[in-house]
C-alpha cells in the first residue's frame, strides 16, 4: 500500500533569493533525503526555490537553522536564508523583535521590524587580494571580481568557468562587481549549489562590501548593495585585526504557504 507523506511548507524570499521553509521543531522531516531535497526545490517538477531551510529545536537558543542547497545537499552558511527564517520565527511566534540562533557557521543575532531583518554575520579576519580579485569566506566562500558593464555579462558562463576551473569540485561563490554612480556597487552572483546565478547572495553581498572597503574603493562602514532582486546594506567595523559586528539588512517576506505529498 502506497502511503502519502504530506508537508507544509512556506515559501520566503529576500531580494529575490527564494526558499522553502519547514517548521521542523518535531523532528518529522526526513533530513537525509537528498533527492526529496531537490525535488522541493526544482522549479518545474517541485516547489521551486534557491534552497531549503529547516526551523529546529536548539537547547540554548531560540532555534537552529539547517540550510539546504537547491541540489538536495546541506550547504555552508546562507546569510539571505538566515534573514528569511528570522522572519518565518517571528511568524510563527518565536520571538518578537530580537533573537538569536544557531547556524552551521555558530552563532548569530538578528532584529526584525516589519519586513526589514538585519542578521549578525561572521567576522572575517582573512581577505585573499589577487592581482584580479579578493577571496574570503563570509560563512560560505566567496570569489569577489570587478568587472564593467555587469548588466550585458554571462554571468552562468563566466560563474561556472572560475566556480569549477579555479576552485575545483569543492568550488566557491563567484560575485561580479561594478561600482555605480551613487556610490553603491551592482552584484551578480553565480552560487555553488545552486550551479546558476541567483538574484541574490547574502553572503556574496557581504563578501562584496568587505572586499570592496579593503580595496579602498568605499570608504564608509556602510556600503549599499543592489543585487539582481533588490537592495542590501551591510555595515560593519574595522581595525588592524579584520573585519567585526558585520550585519546584513534588507527586507525578508513570506510569498505564500502550501502542502506537498510524496
Amino acid at each position: 500500500m502506497e502511503i502519502n507523506t504530506s508537508l507544509t511548507f512556506y515559501k520566503y524570499q529576500g531580494t529575490g533569493n527564494d526558499f522553502v521553509m519547514v517548521d521542523n521543531r518535531t523532528d518529522s522531516f526526513p533530513k537525509n533525503d537528498t533527492e526529496l531535497v531537490a525535488k522541493l526545490c526544482d522549479r518545474r517538477f517541485g516547489i521551486g526555490a534557491d534552497g531549503l531551510i529547516l526551523l529546529e529545536n536548539d537547547p540554548n537558543l531560540d532555534f537552529k537553522m539547517v540550510y539546504y542547497n537547491a541540489d538536495g545537499n546541506e550547504g555552508s552558511m546562507c546569510g539571505n536564508g538566515g534573514r528569511c527564517l528570522v522572519a518565518f520565527a517571528n511568524f510563527l511566534g518565536i520571538f518578537s523583535s530580537e533573537t538569536k540562533f544557531n547556524a552551521v557557521d555558530g552563532v548569530h543575532s538578528a532584529t526584525i521590524e516589519g519586513d526589514i531583518v538585519e542578521l549578525k554575520m561572521g567576522d572575517v579576519s582573512e581577505i585573499k587580494t589577487k592581482p584580479n580579485y579578493y577571496f574570503l569566506n563570509t560563512g560560505s566562500p566567496h570569489h569577489v571580481q570587478l568587472v564593467s558593464e555587469i548588466q550585458g555579462l554571462d554571468v552562468f558562463k563566466e560563474g561556472s568557468k572560475l566556480r569549477y576551473g579555479l576552485y575545483g569540485e569543492k568550488g566557491s561563490n563567484i560575485n561580479f562587481v561594478e561600482p555605480l554612480d551613487n556610490g553603491a556597487f551592482a552584484v551578480r552572483t553565480y552560487e555553488r549549489g545552486v550551479e546558476d546565478e541567483t538574484l541574490s547572495c547574502g553572503t556574496g553581498v557581504t563578501a562584496v562590501a568587505i572586499a570592496m572597503h579593503k580595496s579602498g574603493r568605499v570608504s564608509s562602514d556602510i556600503v549599499n548593495i543592489e543585487a539582481q532582486g533588490g537592495k542590501l546594506q551591510v555595515r560593519f567595523s574595522v581595525d588592524a585585526k579584520g573585519y567585526s559586528n558585520v550585519h546584513l539588512k534588507g527586507p525578508a517576506t513570506q510569498v505564500f504557504k502550501g502542502e506537498v505529498k510524496w
